[in-house]
């Protein structure tokens, strides 16, 4: 029985469609079905499937006939497989030699996990630098918040933990983040502190073709997760509760005021509701709420006052830093 299905959408991927197909097919573990979806490309594309097909019988291939988007042939992938492990990863991306091995036997030794990530390096356009997300479940929770902290080309997950949750299409290129973001609320994430993909940068990327969606998307995805703490897309204070979980700069005076009332607010929701670990909650809202009074735009003399007397932040303020901040308001 194959125990993996791997899922790789491709749209016009003549230039490095090999490269990935051939990662998968150098993986140490080699139980897997590799299933293709083809985006009705215009290139190349379909020639080079055809040929790997012929070659290895665990690749399996579906062209469409008009275009449909990464988000919904990965839905489609997901309908498609049938076993409980799947992978993902991109048609210009590198999948490293062990990365379906380790994952593995990561998800296989720990049943209350449900998705699995790896750190990953950048390659192409953009410099080497390894992305270094942060690696237990209560973390990468509240990471959340303020970004997707998995590489959506890293993930192994299993079907049973996904439920009815998919890649929504309205959120390209944010999608993963979405997914991803509302999974962690029902099941165990774990990214393995290695670099087992080599991510590729290059013009086309899809998170730099489609900037203007993803930063709408993205608000839309971080107000969304706040629901679990029982704050409404309409509150009035939306915005406050936004701020004290991801940093803003340049806020004023009014501003400032507002978002640290509403760090407190959150601190008790959570305090409440226990949806994140209270420690690392408050230490991470702690975090943005130092950074963002030290890059207010209105320093004054009241503005200080506040922050010493009213804020409650002052005395968690490192001593350089509030130096620095009384002369700022001071002159």
């Amino acid at each position: 029985m194959t125990e993996l299905t791997v899922i790789m959408p491709v749209y016009n991927g003549e230039k490095f469609i090999a490269e990935s197909i051939d990662s998968v097919l150098n993986q140490t573990f080699s139980n897997f079905r590799l299933l293709i979806l083809n985006d009705n490309s215009q290139d190349e594309t379909a020639s080079i499937l055809e040929d790997y097909k012929q070659r290895d019988s665990r690749i399996t291939v579906i062209t469409k006939s008009k275009n449909a988007g990464p988000a919904n042939l990965r839905n489609e992938g997901i309908a498609l497989a049938e076993t409980e492990y799947i992978a993902l990863l991109d048609a210009d991306d590198i999948a490293l030699p062990t990365r379906f091995e380790k994952q593995l036997n990561f998800l296989k030794s720990n049943p209350d996990y449900g998705v699995c990530g790896t750190w990953f390096t950048f390659f192409g356009d953009k410099e080497n630098r390894t992305v270094r997300h942060e690696e237990t479940h209560d973390k990468m929770k509240i990471q959340m918040l303020n970004n997707c902290c998995i590489g959506n080309p890293t993930v192994m997950f299993k079907k049973s933990h996904l439920g009815e949750l998919r890649f929504e299409n309205e959120y390209v290129p944010a999608e993963d983040y979405g997914l991803w973001s509302q999974l962690i609320a029902k099941t165990k994430f774990y990214n393995i502190p290695e670099s087992l993909l080599k991510y590729r940068w290059h013009p086309n990327n899809i998170s730099q073709t489609k900037a203007e969606n993803l930063k709408k998307s993205e608000v839309i995805i971080k107000k969304k997760q706040l629901l679990n703490l029982g704050i409404s897309y309409n509150d009035a204070n939306i915005d406050s509760y936004l701020k004290a979980v991801n940093l803003t700069r340049g806020l004023t005076k009014d501003e400032i005021i507002k978002t640290v009332e509403a760090s407190k607010k959150i601190i008790a929701l959570n305090a409440d509701k226990k949806v994140y670990n209270q420690e690392l909650f408050i230490a991470h809202i702690d975090k943005v709420m130092i950074r963002t009074i030290r890059n207010c735009k209105e320093n004054s003399r009241a503005y200080y006052k506040f922050i010493k007397n009213d804020s409650g932040y002052y005395s968690k303020i490192p001593t350089l830093d509030a130096i620095v901040l009384f002369f700022k308001c001071l002159f």
